[in-house]
This record gives C-alpha cells, structure tokens and sequence, in this order.
C-alpha cells in the first residue's frame, strides 16, 4: 500500500495511547513523556538503567519504556526525581510547560508541612485542575517566607538596639540585594552579551582584551601605578589607574568593573532610578554594586559558568583556573545564578573578617544570616578565619530541621606593602542538603545519618536551642532561670 510503513509494537502502543487521551479530560492529557532527558540524565552520570532505576524505585524494564518515549512519568515519579536530581529537573519541568507544579511541589516540601505532606497525586491534580489556586499557595508560601525574614530583621533590630527605620545605606543596599534574589536579569543578559564580543572561544574575556576596549573603543587610558586606592578613574580627564600590586585576577576585575560601569551605564541607571532606596548615599553603593555584579557577570558569563560549574560539581578551584578569577568571585557568582528557566543550585555566600562579622551575605536558600550581631559561633566558617588557604567542610542544620552543606576558606589580600596589614577574612559558600550530589565538597559524608550535622542557629538571640553549650547570651523572647547552688557550662537555663 503507498505511505505504509509498518510499526513495531512499542510504536503501535503509543499511537493507541496518544490517540486515546484526545478523549479523557484535561488532567489526565497532560502527561509528561520526558525519555530523552532521562536518558541523557543517567547517562551523563554513567549509570546503568539497572543501577538508575534503583535509585527511582522502578524496574529496568519500566525505565526503558520511560526512555523510549513509550510510558508516561507519573506524579509518584515526578517527585522522586525532583528530590533526587532537583537542577536537572527543573529543565525537563520548563521543557515539558510543568513549571506550575515543580513550585508547588517546591513550596509544599517546606518544613512548615512536614506533620502533614501532600501526596504527589494531590499536587499534581492541583496544579492542573486549580491553577489558580497553585499559583496563590505558591505566592503565599512565599509572602510567608519574606514575612518570617521581615519578623527576623526588626526582632535582631530591636534586641539589638537598632531602630528599624535607621538602616545605614550600607545595610540598604545589602537588603536591596537579598530581595531581589541576587540576580538583575537586565544587567547580567547585557554583561553576558557584551563578555560575547570580548571572549572569543575562551571561556572568559582576557586583560589585554578589556584594556584593547577600555582604550580604542572608549577612549580611556590606564596606567599601573601604586597608589592607596584599588582603582582610581578620572571621569572628565578619561584616565584609569590600576594599583598593580593586586593579585592578576583583582587587576582584570577591576578593569571589568570600569568597562561594565561605562559601557552598561544606560542599564544600571534604569535599575537605579527604579529601586526604592531613599538616600542619595545609598543609591551611589547600589551603582557601585550593580558595576561590580555586572563586571562578575563579564568574567564568567551566566550560561557557560553554569554549564562548566555543574560539569565540575561546583569545584572552586577548578572554576577559578578555568576563568581566571579569585576564589572570591568565583564563589560570589555561584550564589548568582538564579535565571528564571535556567537556575543553578540555589546557594548561600558570606564573607566573615577575623571579628566574626559578615560583611557580605546572600542566601538563594531558606537559610537567612542575621543582620545583626555576631552569627552562629558552630558555623565553621569562625575556624575557617583562623586557618588561611585550607577549605573546610560543615553539614549543619538549623533549628527549622533543614540540613545545609557549606564549605569555608579562609584568604589573606596582600597589601603590597610592609607597611599595610594584609586582610584576612573567610569566605563561605553552600546549599540544602538535597543538593549534595552536585557539590564535590560533600563527597563521602552521609547527609541523612541522625548525628552527622552539627546544629547551629542564626544567631545567639534567636536562636530556640536551649542546650547549646557555646551560647553567648539567652534569646530575647523567652526568660531566663539563675540557681545560685547551680553552675552548668551556660551559667543560666532558658525558660
């Protein structure tokens, strides 16, 4: 017969299947046939089908027939894989339009539920016969989220003597910051595109290329030249002084952050000019962070970092030889990549000077920095100041029963000088516990074993352990009990 081909059974069974939901109803049309990207899933991490399957819960031969296109994903599947491999998932959510309830399957996974989880079923079901309803649970979640962020804030505020309406500009435009999730997707798709036309085939733009635009394109001229400042630029004479006595990778940031300040002036203005920030001091440190963000988006442009940070499994220091950057930075733009549609892992950054204050701190997880006073003294980042150039590694978890896996390091910036101290700080960089198989740090530890993390809190006033022996003073919303015949490590007991 003309036009026949004949069709194996696999493929006949599909036909029968696909022919089938043209008469069941919305719900049950919407299957997620994901085959390619589970193969290429199992394959990248070079398991067998019977060892992959495993893991899921299945059989190898219900695998195969998921791969093959032949067997739908079900809710009860959709989850596991959403547990067991969360980035990847995401891709094959947004691939498949199921993006409505991978946040609502995100959202219900919150502790605040953990009497009381919801079927896979039921989130499924939700997610497609109400969505209007998904999407309020998920914005709700989420409003309770900053509501609990926001009730920290003035709490550390107020314990801590701090007027809520007296943020310095420097704390206001840190805060401008964590809301908007360290990520301004304008400016980083500009860096990205201008960082196209700097870098060639290398993964990132050279110094000699930015100094070659920085000179014939914009007409500025730099000079190396020791001085007290990092980078001094005299806008009206069109001069740029470099101190060379930083480290290589801090000289080329440094005319990153010159070339991204001139020529995406019209972008970082327009996020200006909208933010909220009331003071003029305050909206110049914006401009300054938003140059140095831009110029950290032009070192390492947002799609290839992410592809190589997940290839190395967030190696640091394979990622900073790659793109010829500080530990720093490359840990900073870690915590950045938060595109819509293209996430990576969501992470958390501080940097903590010998003091124990944080003078950096974003978070993309549920794990929020205090603001003010002093962090959890059982975070290992406080040892990590102590000991230069050794990365240290910390399973932790927080009172709410999120278990966190972070590494720390502690750096030393040469001053070039005798005569200056050279800086010493830590710098700390992690993610939830479910990430774990995509950070190299937390090979060999068993993240789910009952005595393996250490519990540590926010900080010492609001925290709610009352048998942390290294409490340095009681939380400020419970009272305290003095027995003087009584004198344990902590010389009181909390109410």
């Amino acid at each position: 017969m003309p036009g026949y081909r004949p069709r194996g059974k696999c493929e006949f069974a599909k036909l029968q299947s696909d022919a089938l939901q043209t008469m069941l109803p919305p719900m049950v049309q919407n299957r997620l046939y994901a085959g390619r990207q589970l193969r290429q899933l199992r394959e990248a991490r070079n398991l067998r089908q019977s060892d992959f399957a495993a893991q899921l819960g299945i059989s190898a031969s219900y695998l195969s027939q998921i791969e093959h296109d032949d067997r739908p994903l079900t809710p009860a599947l959709l989850d596991r894989l959403q547990k067991l491999f969360p980035l990847e998932w995401e891709e094959v959510a947004a691939d498949a339009g199921d993006r409505r309830a991978a946040a609502l399957r995100e959202a219900a996974a919150d502790p605040l539920f953990a009497a009381a989880p919801l079927p896979p079923e039921q989130i499924e079901r939700a997610a497609l016969q109400q969505p209007q309803f998904a999407d309020q649970f998920v914005a709700l979640h989420a409003a309770y989220r900053r509501a609990g962020q926001r009730l920290q804030i003035i709490d550390e505020a107020l314990t801590g003597g701090i007027a809520e309406g007296s943020r310095l500009p420097w704390e206001e435009v840190r805060d401008w910051f964590h809301d908007a999730g360290n990520y301004v997707d304008s400016i980083d798709r500009a860096a990205e595109a201008l960082a196209e036309q700097l870098r060639g085939k290398a993964p990132s733009p050279a110094i000699e290329t930015i100094e070659r635009r920085l000179r014939d394109a914009l007409g500025i001229s730099i000079v190396y030249q020791q001085t007290q400042a990092l980078r001094d630029f005299d806008a009206t004479m069109r001069h740029l002084v470099i101190d060379p006595s930083q480290p290589a990778e801090s000289r080329r940031f440094q005319l990153a952050h010159q070339l991204a300040a001139l020529a995406l002036a019209r972008e970082i203005a327009a996020v200006v000019e909208a933010s909220p920030l009331r003071t003029a001091a305050a909206r110049q440190l914006l401009h300054v962070g938003l140059a140095n963000y831009a110029a950290g988006a032009v070192l390492m442009p947002y799609a290839p970092f992410r592809a190589s940070a997940r290839a190395v499994r967030h190696d640091i220091d394979r990622l900073r030889l790659e793109y010829g950057v500080s530990f720093e930075q490359a840990c900073h733009r870690l915590s950045t990549l938060q595109r819509p549609g293209a996430r990576g892992i969501p992470m958390f950054f501080c940097r903590v000077d010998m003091a124990g204050n944080i003078t950096k701190r974003h978070s993309a997880t549920r794990l929020q920095f205090a603001r003010f006073g002093g962090a959890c003294p059982l975070w290992i980042v406080h040892e990590a100041v102590a000991i230069p150039d050794r990365i240290l590694f910390q399973l932790a978890e927080t009172p709410d029963g999120l278990r966190y896996v972070s590494m720390a390091k502690g750096l030393v910036k040469p001053s070039g000088s005798y005569a200056r101290a050279p800086r010493r700080y830590a710098v700390a960089l992690g993610c939830e516990a479910q990430y774990a198989g995509d950070f190299v740090y937390a090979d060999g530890v068993d993240v789910a074993a009952p005595q393996a993390a250490t519990r540590i809190g926010l900080s010492c006033r609001i925290c709610p352990r009352d048998d942390c022996d290294q409490r340095a003073f009681p939380p400020s919303d419970r009272p305290i009990l003095v027995d003087p015949d009584r004198r344990d490590v902590v010389p009181y007991r909390i109410g």
